[in-house]
């Protein structure tokens, strides 16, 4: 084909990639060899208490939150000594904040040399119990969402799935666990290395499906499934709990405060514990606000309706040329 031909593709999502991919951002004093990272915009202080509070109590290396310029916010981060990180106002397309927190993530960690072991996990729905880091890992670890499911049986994951990677290369994983991109764990060059891989596998020439809600889940599948990266899979109620798919109701509070899983062990990370009125309110008991509910209650609000259906959209458009 003569190089007239090609037609060039217009994406926003790689131009906003492109303006990303590489970047470093230093950290402060604090120069731990371990840290925990999350992406909390759009939250308050509430939102964020357990979190921070139940994380603090157990591990002493640096935590580093991406949120708004909130007072509350800000108070509560500098009172348990978070690294507090403020997005730069988007000036043009960016992605949805799942996406584009492993590009924030890829660049904390090049921003600093002296990390050895990361967790990158979800925030507003998870909580700690014990320390994350305990034991460390020697590879990057991943982890199943729930214990004998596998993508074929979570129409969330198949949708996306074939969204972003067409229907022929989405069959050939389907029988295979499926693992949740929230919580990641495990030496701080290899989690950066799939941060990438993340954001170049969903830079699909075609609108902006590779930013949308859902791609990072189906990009880490693939990258994991299809070994382009090297990482042990974990199961459920190992170092993370992820109980949002009905595992919540077997799970219990012991008497030393801590919740227990089904089997009697105890997860140092439990992730989606908000899905269940009994365990939202222990963990708002011991590590949240009285005036907040961690409880997952609330309705979309219009602003939130309206992106989820121009992402849907998205998905159906051709691809821009």
């Amino acid at each position: 084909m003569a190089l007239e031909a090609l037609q060039v593709v217009a994406s926003r999502y790689l131009g906003w990639l492109s303006g990303t991919l590489g970047s470093k951002t230093g950290g402060g004093a604090l120069q731990s060899p371990r840290a925990v990272m999350g992406y909390a915009t759009g939250y308050g202080a509430g939102a964020l208490e357990p979190f921070v509070r139940s994380l603090r109590h157990w591990f002493d290396g640096e935590i580093i939150l991406a949120v708004d310029n909130r007072p509350d916010v800000r108070e509560l981060l500098a009172s348990l000594d978070v690294t507090m990180v403020i997005p730069a106002a988007s000036t043009g397309w960016s992605p949805h904040p799942v996406v584009e927190r492993f590009a924030a993530y890829d660049a904390w960690i090049g921003g600093r040399p002296w990390l050895k072991q990361v967790l990158l996990t979800d925030v507003r729905d998870v909580v700690f119990q014990a320390d994350p880091f305990a034991p460390p890992a020697d590879r990057l670890e991943v982890f199943i969402e729930r214990t004998g499911d596998t993508l074929a049986r979570h129409a969330f994951n198949r949708k996306h799935l074939k969204a972003v990677f067409g229907e022929t290369l989405s069959d050939q994983i389907l029988d295979r666990p499926c693992i949740c991109v929230g919580t990641v764990f495990g030496p701080a060059q290899e989690a950066a290395r799939l941060c990438r891989l993340i954001l170049m596998l969903a830079a699909i020439p075609r609108s902006g499906v590779g930013g949308a809600f859902g791609a990072d889940q189906a990009a880490c599948n693939l990258a994991v499934h299809l070994g382009l990266i090297e990482a042990d899979i974990r199961p459920n109620h190992d170092r993370v709990a992820t109980i949002g798919e009905g595992d919540g109701d077997a799970l219990v509070w012991g008497e030393d405060g801590l919740v227990r899983n089904p089997d009697g062990s105890l997860s140092p990370v439990l992730h989606q514990y908000d899905r269940y009125p009994h365990l939202a309110d222990g963990v708002q008991a011991r590590w949240g606000s009285p005036d907040h509910s961690v409880f997952k209650a609330r309705r979309k609000t219009l602003g939130e309706q309206v992106r989820k259906h121009s992402a849907s959209v998205e998905r159906r458009l051709p691809e821009l040329r």
